[in-house]
């Protein structure tokens, strides 16, 4: 297995759930595991008992196993303030309002959560080196799809840009007057240096995503949630992604032979219609199911939480960092 395990889904799916059970799986089998929400609605707190932040924190009761919340609003502020510090070192005093302007405009913009908490992401990946798994527990379908859709998106908008600046000081160069010395230069130019540092960053995105990472997409056993996840599939191979497997969560037990009345009726009824969907999720995926979790009687924690790792068949062996397969 990769060391970079996503799963996504439909929001209410039970993306927490499952992500962290394989975490408590992959700790259980001594992997070094850090679980990583990027979810606005963060349950992993209410999963392990347990409050979390921003940096990593050992979760207790596990030897191996950390877990962290990354907050998207405070991750858009702290976005914005370091390009407000870095353009107020670039422009004249005259126009810094204007810039602050602009940047309480931007704070609201669509996209700005994506671009703040992509940064983040990058940070996380770039940081996991003491991990052996990070397990991401993502935000619902259209979110996370926005996010992993920008090393192609922003990757080709950022040379655009550097191709600009670099008209842009060559005419600075060329005003030049007699031995003085040009206004501009593209070494050392601070935002060209901003421009292609923030393309490293894209550019390593962009292949620890295809090289690197395993995606999982939780469905449940109805009709919106297949439809979603069919979407989810399709665009997720147009960035250059594939879907590894898919969970198929919160399936209705099934009654003993032996009960009657209203309620177990109804049971019966709904496990046949569950049985049908997921027989159609058998069918026209070709990704195969990694877990079949029927829902429990209450939160999934504790025991419970063992309970539904058990019931995933997705591996938990470190990959090699010599070969990057299995270790032997």
């Amino acid at each position: 297995m990769r060391t970079f395990v996503f799963f996504g889904g439909k929001g209410g799916v039970g993306k927490t759930t499952v992500s962290s059970a394989y975490a408590h799986r992959c700790a259980e089998a001594g992997l070094e595991t850090l679980v990583v929400s990027t979810d606005p609605a963060h349950s992993t707190a209410d999963v392990f008992d347990q409050a979390f932040g921003d940096d990593p924190r050992p979760v207790e009761g596990y030897d191996s196993l950390s877990a962290m919340e990354i907050d998207p609003d405070e991750e858009v502020t702290r976005h914005l303030m370091d390009i407000k510090r870095a353009m107020g070192d670039q422009v004249s005093p005259g126009i810094v309002n204007e810039i602050d302007r602009q940047i309480e405009l931007a704070h609201q913009t669509p996209g700005a959560h994506e671009a703040a908490l992509f940064d983040r992401f990058i940070d996380v990946m770039r940081d996991a080196d003491e991990y052996d798994r990070v397990v991401f527990d993502t935000s619902p379908t259209g979110g996370t799809l926005r996010l992993l859709s920008l090393p192609e998106y922003l990757g080709g908008w950022i040379d655009r840009l550097l191709e600009k600046r670099a008209q842009s000081v060559d005419l600075f160069e060329k005003a030049a007057i007699g031995n003085r010395e040009p206004r501009r230069s593209m070494v050392g130019d601070p935002i060209v240096a901003r421009l292609q540092e923030r393309k490293a960053n894209f550019e390593f995105a962009g292949e620890t995503l295809r090289e690197d990472a395993a995606f999982f997409l939780v469905v449940n056993p109805d009709e919106l949630s297949i439809r979603e996840t069919r979407r989810a599939v399709g665009s997720l191979e147009e960035y250059g992604l594939t879907v590894s497997g898919l969970v198929a969560n919160r399936l209705t037990p099934e009654p003993e032979p032996h009960e009657e009345g209203r309620g177990a009726r109804f049971l019966r009824n709904r496990c046949a219609t569950e049985r049908e969907r997921l027989e159609t999720v058998r069918e026209t995926f070709d990704q195969p199911l990694a877990g079949v979790i029927e829902t429990r009687v209450a939160e999934v924690k504790g025991d419970f939480l063992a309970d539904v790792a058990a019931d995933l068949d997705i591996d938990v062996t470190a990959p090699d960092p010599r070969t990057g397969g299995p270790r032997s």
